[in-house]
């Protein structure tokens, strides 16, 4: 008999924990919708307003594993399937992820040398990074592992990241650890027999009736608004801050922008809108605190937290948090505009970098106040 909580992931599917007893190393089933086509950005449940669209797929492929002992599972952000995060006594993290993107998305030396500029090292050519790759399996199929040790640019300390790449039925599939190289090192075969125990199952129809409202992490949802998700046509004119790169945005962001600092940290912008009040203030507000790992609030204690913006023709919601990503547990700062108009509501959301939120957070305020709808 199959037991546990039904959750949405990043595509809109469910998933299902299928409990062993007490064991911890249960099995997790997944059922990962199909890429579009479009190069994706499209982002997890985290970062969709509340009143977003489902967004899943009536039948889809189902990733399953096991979770090897020690991994704490994380709600799943970006574009990650899955998340896990590791400490060791000593207070050493390091972080797994799980993505799947369309297509050969960008190439595997490209994506390797990336990693490789993560760590301090020099990119190499296809043969020589061919040369360095270690013969694993993945999902009864065999592929490369990227050993990759060299030091973090921004803070100098020793740094490893282990990632391989699978191609299935035209998705390539990205499966990365990184953090401190001891811990990485020592969780090394933990993350091989991971691997091995992937499994791409057949894809079947959703357990759920049809009539059945969604559900999410065992919570009742009020039933999701019928909208269209944002695309170019509806995007509003702003003025666009100086040193902003905007990146694709995928099909559930209006628009998405990266920010860059010192020694590679990095902060994001992300634009996007949903019908009526998308779900409303209170549930946007601790969806982002959730984001930073800090727990919800209500009433008077939620007002707090929140400061008016004056915007255009009306007046927006301001919130700035701080605490430590969910994803990649580090240190991060949330600053989000929560802008009604008409009736539907626009989100934007700037996060990343502590250092690089409060050198960007004027900028941000005044691309905010600059929008016209």
């Amino acid at each position: 008999m199959v037991r546990g909580p039904l959750r949405r992931l990043a595509s809109g599917a469910l998933l299902v924990s299928l409990m062993a007893g007490c064991d911890r190393n249960e099995i997790k089933v997944y059922r990962v919708a199909k890429e579009p086509a479009a190069p994706p950005t499209a982002s997890a449940p985290g970062d969709l307003p509340a009143g977003h669209p489902d967004v899943g797929a009536p039948t889809q492929p189902r990733l399953a594993w096991k979770t090897p002992e020690g991994w704490n599972e994380v709600t799943p952000g970006e574009m990650r399937v899955a998340s896990f995060n590791i400490k060791d006594s000593a207070g050493k993290q390091a972080d797994v992820s799980v993505i799947p993107l369309p297509g050969d998305a960008g190439g595997d030396s490209a994506n390797v040398n990336r990693w490789r500029g993560q760590v301090g090292l020099q990119p190499l050519s296809a043969g020589e990074l061919e040369k360095l790759a270690e013969k694993i399996e993945v999902a009864g199929q065999a592929a490369e592992l990227y050993d990759l040790s060299g030091q973090t640019p921004d803070k100098g300390g020793a740094a490893r990241i282990l990632a391989t790449i699978q191609h299935r039925d035209g998705t390539a599939w990205f499966f990365k650890m990184t953090g401190d190289d001891k811990i990485v090192e020592q969780q090394k075969s933990a993350f091989i027999e991971f691997l091995k125990s992937l499994r791409f199952e057949a894809a079947e129809t959703a357990a759920l009736p049809a009539a059945h409202p969604p559900v999410d992490g065992g919570m009742n949802l009020l039933p999701l608004p019928a909208a269209e998700p944002a695309t170019d046509g509806n995007r509003p004119d702003w003025q666009v801050p100086s040193g902003w790169r905007e990146a694709p945005a995928g099909q559930f962001l209006t628009a998405k922008f990266m920010l860059d600092g010192e020694g590679g940290a990095q902060a994001a912008v992300n634009v996007s809108r949903a019908a009526g009040d998308g779900g409303g203030l209170a549930a946007n507000v601790n969806r982002w605190r959730k984001q930073l790992g800090l727990g919800e609030l209500s009433g008077t204690d939620l007002n707090q937290t929140v400061t008016p913006m004056e915007i255009s023709g009306g007046q927006a919601t301001l919130v700035d948090v701080t605490g430590t990503d969910a994803r990649t547990g580090q240190p991060a700062r949330l600053v989000g505009a929560i802008v009604p108009q008409d009736n539907q509501t626009w989100f934007f959301k700037l996060m990343g970098d502590a250092k690089v939120v409060e050198r960007e957070r004027q900028a941000f305020s005044r691309f905010v106040q600059s929008a016209k709808y």
